[in-house]
This record gives structure tokens, sequence and C-alpha cells, in this order.
């Protein structure tokens, strides 16, 4: 019975990982002192449909600005609150040569899972790098990143409970539980104060072996710089 209990949390863990959302995109070549200020609306294709909303402030460092702010997401779904990811950090540009630059992403996150079986509350951390072509009114980059749980809280249901194991403990759990490397293309047209951008990406399990129950995201999302 201990080893169905420790492969149902195994699995449980790696499922919690559809739960992806990864930063708006910035075109490094359009941002001003003028406008410090980006809100980002997006839809996204992971593990299903999902809505996120970030807002952003820029602080103007010569050579290195970067944005700082957060973000969130949900499903779209019958109950909107049972799944979520904030996230939390700083996007700042690191090298910038002629038309090419190269820009770091470092995020603390938390986020929610639940289903028949548990529900999942997680701390972790997200970072990222990306090389970029930016031009005033487009760009067009690579990234790749791993997004990392540190330690996560397990609450099993009572069908849990009563059909797997009772004896279950409930509470956090560590060592870390996962985590996934991704990696894509990023792609955007920008206007005087609006950026539209479009992402593709693979993900792959921190074993570089096996992959999430659907291994690619997509995401469709909109600038808006004050």
């Amino acid at each position: 019975m201990k080893a169905i209990t420790l492969k149902s949390i195994l699995i449980i863990s790696l499922s919690f990982f559809q739960n992806k959302m990864y930063a708006q995109f910035i075109n490094w070549e359009n941002i001003s002192n003028k406008h410090k200020h980006l809100l980002h609306v997006n839809i996204a294709g992971e593990y299903g449909i999902t809505a996120g909303l970030g807002y952003y402030h820029l602080i103007p460092v010569k050579r290195f600005p970067f944005w700082i702010g957060g973000e969130c997401s949900i499903p779209f779904g019958n109950r909107l609150v049972d799944d979520f990811k904030v996230k939390i950090g700083t996007q700042i540009r690191i090298v910038a040569f002629n038309h090419f630059q190269f820009s770091a992403r470092l995020q603390g996150l938390s986020r929610r899972y639940q289903n028949q079986l548990v529900r999942l509350f997680n701390f972790g951390c997200d970072f990222a790098g990306t090389l970029g072509y930016y031009r005033h009114h487009w760009f067009l980059g690579v990234e790749a990143g791993f997004d990392k749980a540190i330690v996560t809280n397990f609450k099993h249901s009572d069908w849990y409970k009563r059909n797997i194991y009772a004896n279950v403990k409930d509470g956090w759990y560590e060592p870390a539980t996962g985590g996934n490397f991704y990696y894509g293309l990023h792609t955007g047209y920008s206007m005087k104060k609006v950026d539209f951008t479009i992402r593709a990406a693979r993900v792959l399990q921190q074993d570089f072996k096996s992959q999430p129950l659907f291994p690619f995201y997509g995401q469709a999302g909109v600038n808006f710089r004050f």
C-alpha cells in the first residue's frame, strides 16, 4: 500500500506542473521613460485554456533597465479559483549589441492545484534567459528557462484516504517535488503604446527524459504601456 501511495504522490506532483505560465514579452527596443507602466493580458493553451493578467513597472537604469512586478493566471472552468499561479519578480536587460539583446528573468512563484485526490499548494521559483533581435516595431527571440517547485503542501481528499491509503500524511513535503525545463520562440509587433505578442514553447521535465501530459505551450498576449 505504501508503494501505491508514493506512486500516487509522484503522479499528482507531475500533473501539478501542467499549471504553467511564463512571463510576457518585452520589446527592449521600445521602452521609454515616458511609459514606465506595463499592463499585460493573455490567453494561453497548455493543460487547458488559461487567462493571465500582469503589471510591471520600469526602473530605467541606463545600461541595465529592468521591469519589476507580478502576474497571475487562472484556467477557464466552473470553479475558477481551484487552480491558479502567481509570480512576482523582475526582468532585466543584461547585454545590448546593435539590435541583439539578452535579458534574464527571475521570479518567485506560488500555485494551487486541486483534483479528486489532493489539494496542492506550492512555493517555488522560475528563471529564464532570452536572446532576441529587437526593432522599434517588431521583435523575435528564443527563450530557455526552468520552473522549480521548492516546497509543496499536500492536503489529501477523503476519497483518497478511503480508497488509496487511510494513513497518508498531509502537510509540507520536502525536498522539492519537481521541475520543468522549457524552451521556445516568441515574436511580437509594437505600436506606440501597445505590443501584440505570440509565443510557443516545448516543455521537458527536469530529468530531460520524460515530459508532461501536454508538452507544448502557446500564448497570445497584449502589452499596454502607459
